[in-house]
């Protein structure tokens, strides 16, 4: 897959690794053929090819949206994609890359994080 990273992405510590797995993908699709999410939901970008597609989007400088970050979140990271794919992307890395990249610049909304408060021991 030809990409071209934005200086933004650039500068990430794994920016050479993220591009060498992106170029790596030939968008064959056979990924899709063994993903859980995809199966469920029929929807490209629940499959590993799509989100493959929105993470080279944000990493060549395309704003991170909450629908990408839903997406990315709805992988199981099974790896069931891998042992199928004949170029062997290394999908698990670049998810992890992508993930952190949309995290960065997309903070998630108080409502959706779970905090919980430190257990107490009783007193006897």
């Amino acid at each position: 897959m030809q990409t071209t990273l934005s200086p933004e992405a650039r500068q990430l510590p794994r920016a050479a690794e993220a591009e060498r797995i992106l170029r790596s993908c030939v968008h064959c699709g056979f990924c899709n053929a063994t993903c859980p999410t995809y199966q469920l939901q029929g929807d490209e970008l629940d499959g590993p090819r799509g989100r493959i597609y929105l993470i080279k989007q944000v990493l060549e400088g395309a704003p991170a949206t909450a629908q990408t970050q839903q997406h990315l979140d709805r992988c199981l990271s099974c790896r069931n994609c891998e042992s199928t794919c004949p170029s062997g992307v290394d999908y698990h890395n670049l998810l992890d890359i992508g993930r952190a990249a949309v995290d960065a610049a997309l903070p998630r909304p108080l409502s959706l994080i779970h905090i919980s408060e430190p257990t107490r021991p009783e007193r006897i």
